[in-house]
């Protein structure tokens, strides 16, 4: 009969472990969430200024254009020190990388490629 409860209350707080982790990871993943938006609404207008004003064989046209999207925030950590932020946005099937950091917009460029 102790055996029975010891394996019930081990049981039990494995679950309440577990039912704890998800709760922490829920709440974590929103908060980064919001951050994310934050940050999008931010950089969103310097990105379309930049992309507008990039030299380009192909014109960038995001306020005249009939098909526009925003694919959003991206990075890629290319080792353990360097990451590499991108903000894309596409019009008429253009796309434009902008790099918030650099304040530098790329028209139809792979952001992996960067300078």
């Amino acid at each position: 009969m102790t055996f029975q409860r010891l394996i019930v209350g081990v049981l039990v707080l494995l679950i309440a472990g577990l039912a704890g982790a998800f709760y922490m990871n829920w709440k974590t993943s929103t908060q980064l969430r919001t951050m994310k938006v934050f940050v999008e609404g931010y950089v969103f207008a310097e990105a379309v200024a930049a992309c507008e004003k990039a030299q380009s064989t192909t014109p960038f046209k995001w306020n005249d254009g009939t098909r526009t999207s925003i694919l959003g925030l991206n990075s890629v950590k290319l080792d353990k020190y360097t990451v590499i932020a991108s903000y894309t946005l596409v019009a008429d099937g253009v796309y434009c990388d902008f790099d918030p950091i650099k304040k530098k917009a790329n028209i139809g460029s792979n952001f992996l490629e960067r300078d």
